[in-house]
């Protein structure tokens, strides 16, 4: 039974985090010199690095945060799928590989964002990139904690 539920609330959980943009609006597209969109099929129209999601919204957009956050979120809007596929957000604290997550891509149009928790003395340069299915780095995201 525990099984059960849990695999319940890993479904309900999944399916929340994973709108699809029509449900709400589109931040504005927040790239920064130094960051860089692949204009291959998939693609990432949208990618900031910010303190929280509320109504799958980014709040506290930033590419500097302070260092007594606790959890930093990577939002994502890609493009260009023509099929259910999924994209990986890699995290990197320097050029120290810290997480991996895997984040399904149910439409053409999808908003999904993965997060990381961060201890104060993980300051310094971070950097998100978001991997295709085959490895290709579509978009590549850079922030500071200070």
């Amino acid at each position: 039974m525990k099984t059960l539920l849990l695999l319940l609330a890993v479904c309900v959980l999944g399916a929340w985090v994973c709108t699809p943009r029509s449900a709400q609006a589109q931040a504005p597209e927040s790239l920064a010199e130094g960051d860089s969109v692949n204009s291959g099929t998939i693609r990432a129209e949208n990618m900031v690095i910010c303190a929280a999601i509320r109504d799958r919204t980014p709040v506290g957009v930033a590419d500097t945060l302070p260092s007594d956050i606790s959890t930093v979120y990577c939002f994502t809007r890609i493009v260009g799928a023509t099929d259910t596929t999924s994209v990986r957000h890699v995290w990197y604290y320097g050029d120290r590989r810290m997480a991996i997550v895997r984040l399904p891509v149910r439409s053409s149009s999808w908003r999904t964002w993965s997060s990381k928790k961060v201890l104060p003395q993980w300051k310094g340069n971070w950097r998100v990139e978001i991997l295709t299915p085959d490895s290709s780095v579509v978009a590549t995201k850079r922030f500071f904690l200070k």
